[in-house]
């Protein structure tokens, strides 16, 4: 007849095993972060909120009062992209700046993001607005060109730099931990290029997850179990 101490070492081994292998596969199958790209977005003001543009600056052709925005971050998509985080007041920005004859006044507003945005060995600058006079036709990329060059575009058109910055990299693709990292970035005050953007909190704790911890309760209860069931043959 099998001993109390043999009963519950077979019991703790199988109870065991089914544990971590459970653990194990939980793990393998736990969704990872989706990766993010490092760009500048381009964002109109619509007198309430910022929304995301439906042109590219280089087609957008802004009326005289428009408001338009562009921000540096790290996002996965426009879906997700964060917004500037500037005003978005044509009469703050064009404060004093009148009319004038065959040209039109368009408001920017220039969000360089956080540190947890920025590449790496690179601090983004504070934001800026500025006031921009472009003639009628003029395009959302020549008020841009007006008053915050210089401007970085790859071969495909697409703005990589802004007053400079960043130095290099153009809508790249970044690591998962950089995009987590860089999702909590929207704590960080507007215009404080020395503030980090925080980091990401981890989904648990880094202690044992749920899972292991019920799967000890288990444990403990079946090798009572077990014992008492062996004292009981016994007798």
């Amino acid at each position: 007849m099998s001993s109390p101490r043999t009963v519950l070492a077979g019991v703790l081994t199988a109870v065991l095993a089914g544990v971590f292998a459970a653990a194990l596969s939980a793990a393998g199958t736990a969704p990872a972060h989706a990766a993010g790209y490092r760009y500048w977005s381009f964002w109109e003001h619509d007198g309430g909120r910022w929304t995301y543009a439906t042109q590219g600056p280089g087609t957008l052709r802004p009326e005289d009062g428009d408001v338009l925005g562009f921000r540096f971050a790290v996002s996965e998509d426009s879906a997700e992209a964060d917004r500037p985080r500037g005003t978005g007041d044509f009469e703050e920005i064009c404060d004093g700046a009148g009319a004038r004859e065959g040209s039109k006044r368009i408001a920017l507003s220039i969000d360089f993001g956080t540190r947890a945005d920025a590449p790496g060995g690179e601090r983004p600058p504070g934001g800026r607005t500025e006031c921009a006079h472009v003639p009628e036709d003029g395009t959302a990329a020549e008020a841009l060109a007006a008053v915050l060059r210089p401007l970085r575009y790859d071969s495909g058109s697409l703005l990589c730099a802004i007053a400079g910055y960043p130095r290099t990299g153009c809508g790249e693709q970044v690591s998962d931990s950089a995009a987590a990292t860089a999702g909590a970035s929207e704590g960080t005050a507007y215009g404080d290029s020395g503030a980090s953007g925080g980091t990401a909190v981890p989904e648990s704790g880094g202690g044992p997850s749920a899972g292991l911890l019920g799967g000890g309760a288990v444990v403990a209860l079946l090798a009572a179990a077990a014992v008492r069931q062996a004292r009981r043959r016994r007798s």
